[in-house]
């Protein structure tokens, strides 16, 4: 059996915020703008309107800061990390329509004028027997049996015979091919607090 190292990817949406306030204004009046009338979001989980209302007090707060009165700038950040957590609830709910459109995803969310970020979701691991990175040998791999665990291996050359091989405290193990092109089977248990697994189904590798 040979195991795919192939990973499904999940489009996620993105802040690319801005530090210098202009910029960060630009930014968040663009997301705004890409949401807006956008049939992708019909009801959007915060009313843009409020977005946009929070932004125009972002910008009145920036003028005032560039007068330099007192307490003006502190007031201005305030207003910004108000237009953030505001961007970061859109983003959300930008997501779970990306998440419903599957592969036209990314498509989705650039059109919030968001940024994507591709992401492999891992998949369970199960047992498995792939040709290992050295020449000649194979690696084995099990699911995880606890938090803290320990695995035995056997394989075998005719599905009768085990042999043992050294006991891991990580699922998985690898050993040197003894007859290449020979299928090989391999069974494994674990040891938990919970007590000691039966031996697992026999699994077959030969290499190529």
């Amino acid at each position: 059996m040979v195991h795919s190292t192939n990973k499904p990817t999940r489009s996620l949406a993105a802040l690319a915020l801005p530090w210098r306030i202009h910029a960060f204004i630009a930014y968040a009046t663009a997301v705004v703008e890409g949401m807006t009338a956008n049939s992708l979001f019909p009801h959007p989980t915060l009313p843009l309107a409020t977005v946009s209302a929070a932004i125009d007090d972002l910008k009145h707060a920036q003028t005032a800061a560039m007068t330099l009165t007192q307490g003006a700038v502190d007031a201005r950040d305030a207003r910004r990390r108000c237009v953030i957590t505001m961007l970061h609830l859109l983003r959300i709910y930008v997501q779970s329509v990306a998440d419903r459109h599957g592969e036209r995803g990314p498509a989705v969310i650039q059109s919030a004028g968001m940024a994507v970020y591709n992401t492999a979701s891992r998949r369970p691991r199960v047992f498995a027997a792939f040709a290992g990175s050295v020449a000649g040998t194979v690696k084995v791999v099990a699911p995880r049996a606890a938090h803290r665990a320990s695995y035995a291996w056997q394989y075998s050359t005719d599905g009768a015979t085990w042999l043992d091989l050294p006991s891991t405290l990580a699922g998985e193990t690898t050993m040197t091919d003894p007859s290449p092109g020979t299928p090989l089977h391999f069974r494994y248990r674990a040891l938990t607090k919970a007590g000691q697994t039966a031996w697992s189904s026999p699994i077959t590798f030969t290499a190529s």
